[in-house]
């Protein structure tokens, strides 16, 4: 076992975990954030987005013991305190950037951290920065309308949904 000492969603953890336990094992079977979904366990589908110090990574291509030491925010952990969505969530909320849903954390995660590297981005930039995260269900139509309201919503302008 070792001994790893994290921040998930705002509070501190320390656990000891087998060295080959994977982040997204830890967060969903030790901490219960569920949030994050297993999808395919091979890093191909996204599902499993979280960020770790700020950035988005796939929790099923990360081990728990490289998180040591890290920051780490889960779907959970992107609504206010007061229970306010993020706005990402909101704008998928508004937009229908989801159906089944199972997919909706991992985008929502990975659209918050390309709009935090580009807060404008064109639907290109938006179809490429979600490239690694797929739906089954959607044409990505909504998806990306979702994030484009986003950032418009960020920005201050008016975008209709």
């Amino acid at each position: 076992m070792t001994r790893i000492s994290l921040t998930v969603d705002g509070q501190a953890v320390a656990d000891d975990v087998e060295p080959r336990m994977l982040l997204v094992q830890y967060l969903r079977e030790r901490l219960g954030k569920t949030g994050t979904v297993v999808g395919c366990d091979t890093s191909n589908c996204g599902a499993c987005t979280v960020h770790l110090d700020g950035r988005s990574v796939k929790s099923c291509n990360v081990l728990a013991v490289q998180a040591d030491g890290a920051e780490v925010t889960t779907i959970e952990g992107l609504a206010g305190e007061d229970g306010r969505l993020h706005p990402v969530q909101e704008a998928f909320r508004e937009c229908h950037g989801l159906q089944c849903g199972f997919c909706t954390p991992g985008m929502i995660m990975q659209a918050v951290d390309l709009l935090a590297e580009n807060p404008s981005p064109s639907e290109e930039a938006i179809r490429l920065g979600l490239e690694g995260n797929l739906c089954r269900c959607t044409g990505y139509h909504n998806i990306v309308r979702a994030v484009q309201h986003a950032a418009g919503t960020a920005s201050g302008e008016e975008v209709s949904a």
